[in-house]
């Protein structure tokens, strides 16, 4: 599957460890296109319906912007690089400016100077 940046899809997640993501959930793919392209693996961000507190690395997303059912947010502190073969379905894509916001909260969730 050549997925690309900003491109969001679900996940066999399983089998999940302790506070790691479990079962078939979407996840934000965040590697750059050329990692995409040329590795068997991929980085993504998980995504969760469960909107809780609103941390500076979380990114909330709504339906409409994003192909998934609900209101859900991305959770930049919880990044892992996974093998394609568990990409599932590809369920939408974000903006340029949803993905802007997307990278902000990497720097934030990383310390990365912002």
């Amino acid at each position: 599957m050549n997925s690309k940046r900003g491109e969001i899809y679900l996940v066999d997640w399983s089998p999940g460890r302790g506070s790691e993501q479990a079962g078939i959930r979407p996840a934000l793919v965040i590697q750059n296109d050329v990692g995409n392209k040329l590795s068997p693996t991929v980085i993504v961000a998980t995504i969760s319906t469960k909107v809780k507190a609103a941390y500076p690395f979380h990114v909330i997303i709504e339906p409409e912007e994003s192909g998934l059912s609900e209101t859900s947010i991305i959770k930049l502190e919880q990044i892992m690089t996974i093998d394609k073969a568990r990409l599932v379905m590809r369920l939408g894509s974000l903006s340029d400016n949803k993905m802007a916001a997307v990278e902000l909260a990497i720097h934030r969730s990383l310390g990365l100077g912002t």
